[in-house]
């Protein structure tokens, strides 16, 4: 396995994890019973909850990117020690996320996000060169 279906495996399973603990803390933040309803209308979460909800929901949409760059480095097999570290980097950046995010860590949080988000353009880059 390359370095950056590794990198992609351990982002899915941060994603699982992520899952995991909004349950958990929308759960807490709700109750049982307003948990449970049917999500005919967007269940509104306050504080850390909504917080990690959201770091939640940004994960999925920076997962697409990396996905893409990921399989396209491995099937054009681009491989390099370059494209590793930016995986491994992208991966770093989104655990780091989490509680930048959640606890608003500012300015750092946009910068976390940051290096994701270029780490996955330069692998994009890479992959076309």
């Amino acid at each position: 396995m390359t370095p950056e279906l590794t990198a992609l495996t351990l982002a899915a399973l941060l994603q699982v994890g992520q899952l995991c603990l909004y349950s958990v803390v929308g759960q807490a933040a709700v109750g049982t019973r307003i948990a449970l309803k049917p999500r005919d209308e967007e269940i509104e979460l306050p504080g850390k909850a909504g917080r990690v909800h959201r770091a939640m929901n940004n994960h999925f949409e920076g997962l697409i990117l990396f996905s893409v760059a990921c399989v396209v480095i491995t099937l054009s097999d681009r491989s390099t020690a370059f494209t590793a570290a930016c995986a491994w980097a992208y991966l770093v950046a989104r655990i780091l996320y989490i509680p930048a995010y959640v606890f608003g860590w500012v300015p750092w949080r946009s910068a976390i996000w940051a290096v994701g988000f270029l780490s996955t353009t330069a692998m994009l880059l890479a992959a076309l060169t």
